[in-house]
């Protein structure tokens, strides 16, 4: 495997159609905002799809969700004593943490377990900072949110009377735009041994981010990758801020336009920049 050696920058374009693209909890898991009503999705929930097309490509994944898990471990811990045997130290630990999973290699790990033992007999606490780091995605307008009330049809318990209060609530976006941006840093790469070929599976995780994605709040279909631009530096520094990069892909209403219902409503632009042009990626 090849050592990454140029700076890349990346923004993913996200269609979103009556779906809910990231609940959250702390109220009443409807789709996230922001105060100027921008939607949102955390980075976490996009680690976490990115985590999931990695684990569908065939990498190994430390941090598996409970429905995805392949080895049988039960928690992280169980997984980092099952495939770390004999480190040396911190820096033994971390090496060969980074050489099994591609998620620790790629967006780093906190490793503190009370009572997992190194070969010096201590407590683990292993930090590994990751070369790819991520953005919350915002929507490139204000989004509408919908509520729809659902009954049971069922009971759930023996005995249970269905009454008129057994009902919850489904929230979902109209529409959206969603704008994720993110790097990947070539010295945390260095650290982490994360290589030119990782980048290319992460940039082909980006691409199909929503396959085997779907559930009751996403269906099928309803969140899309629309297109992808991807920078890749001439050195490790790179030529420009990852700021300004991000920024020149513009994304604004088409005049009369109020309220966005699908991609065609808006106008995608792209500043150039000297000497760095972006691969462009349509989504799958």
């Amino acid at each position: 495997m090849s050592q990454l050696q140029n700076k890349i920058d990346f923004v993913v374009l996200v269609k979103v159609e009556n779906a809910n693209p990231n609940g959250d909890p702390l109220s009443g898991n409807r789709p996230r905002t922001v105060q100027n009503g921008l939607g949102e999705i955390s980075d976490v929930c996009i680690k976490r799809k990115l985590r999931n097309r990695l684990q569908d490509m065939g990498e190994r994944i430390f941090v598996q969700s409970e429905d995805r898990c392949e080895d049988g471990c039960g928690s992280l811990k169980e997984r980092a004593a099952a495939a770390i045997t004999g480190a040396s130290s911190k820096q033994d630990y971390a090496k060969q943490a980074c050489e099994t999973w591609i998620d620790v290699r790629s967006f780093g790990q906190v490793f503190a377990y009370k009572g997992a033992e190194d070969k010096k007999g201590d407590g683990v606490s292993v930090g590994v900072r990751g070369p790819v780091t991520l953005h919350q995605a915002l929507s490139c307008s204000p989004v509408d949110i919908n509520s729809m009330q659902i009954t049971k049809s069922v009971n759930g318990e023996p005995g249970e009377k269905r009454s008129s209060d057994t009902m919850g609530t489904k929230h979902y976006v109209e529409f959206g735009l969603y704008k994720i941006k993110g790097s990947i840093n070539v010295q945390l790469a260095e650290k982490t041994g994360f290589s030119e070929e990782d980048a290319e599976k992460i940039k082909e995780a980006l691409r199909t981010l929503f396959v085997n994605d779907a559930s009751a709040a996403r269906p099928d279909g309803s969140m899309e990758v629309f297109r992808i631009y991807w920078w890749k530096h001439n050195n490790k520094v790179g030529q420009y801020s990852s700021a300004k990069v991000h920024r020149s892909v513009r994304v604004s209403l088409k005049e009369g336009i109020s309220f966005p219902a699908s991609v065609e409503d808006y106008v995608i632009e792209e500043d150039k920049l000297d000497g760095l042009v972006p691969e462009v990626i349509e989504g799958i």
